[in-house]
């Protein structure tokens, strides 16, 4: 039987940023503009199979694309969690979040308990041109 995973997939996904090592991704969703993930190139399941040097390069990417997400997107808080119980494909999720959003202050996964206001959601969609920029930007130096 062979594993399909749609991390493998170098092609999927609006890329920011592709290094040899790992990908940086602006995830398509319009609730939450700004999620992002950085995904490991390689089909690897758990941080510690990554050698010391390839886990730093990872962790740094992830506070790196963090602080490029707090610039721009001014969240009350963000998360960054690596979960892939669905995808065995080493990535971490970093979500900007509001009080204001339909799941706050529960995970995004969860039940949502009301409707984000869709002038928030417009506002903060019309900084993903500057996010994009700013992503770009710092992974380039």
């Amino acid at each position: 039987m062979s594993i399909v995973c749609e991390l493998c997939d170098v092609r999927a996904g609006d890329i920011l940023v592709s290094t040899e090592q790992l990908r940086v991704i602006l995830v398509d969703d319009a609730n939450y503009p700004g999620f992002c993930r950085v995904i490991w190139n390689a089909h690897v399941k758990e941080m510690t199979d990554l050698s010391e040097a390839d886990r730093a390069v990872f962790m740094q990417a992830v506070w790196k694309l963090e602080a490029a997400i707090r610039a721009v997107m001014q969240p009350h808080k963000m998360n960054v969690a690596s979960l892939g119980n669905m995808v065995p494909h080493l990535h971490w999720h970093l979500i900007p979040r509001y009080t204001d959003d339909a799941h706050f202050p529960n995970p995004i996964w969860a039940a949502a308990h009301g409707n984000a206001d869709q002038a928030a959601l417009d506002a903060r969609r019309n900084l993903l041109p500057q996010l994009r920029q700013t992503i770009i930007s710092n992974f380039a130096s």
